[in-house]
């Protein structure tokens, strides 16, 4: 075979049609991976969270993304009343809470 009959070998039919799947297979393979290394552990990072921050109770120390360290003095639907110190208290909206430390 020369080199010459190698390179129209190598072309392929301009009119032949291939499976549409090969097409899609690249963009598919590109989501799931996505889907497991991206979406599927940030989901389940946000579950966790919305659980703790559900499960703040009176007298639980927390710390708010802020950095304020206090305990929590009352617990409202979307928001809890947080002492940082001896006279000084902070109502914090419950999504502003980075950590929770029960007793």
């Amino acid at each position: 075979m020369t080199p010459y009959d190698l390179f129209l070998v190598a072309q392929a039919d301009p009119n032949a049609q291939g499976n549409p799947f090969f097409g899609l297979a690249p963009i598919l393979l590109i989501f799931i991976v996505f889907y497991f290394f991206i979406i599927r552990p940030q989901r389940k990072k946000d579950q966790e969270r919305q659980e703790m921050i559900s499960a703040v109770k009176k007298g639980d120390k927390v710390i708010t993304i802020g950095g304020l360290h206090g305990t929590v003095m009352q617990v409202d639907d979307n928001s809890l009343l947080v002492q940082v110190d001896t006279n000084m208290k902070v109502r914090l909206e419950k999504t502003a809470v980075a950590s929770v430390e029960t007793k």
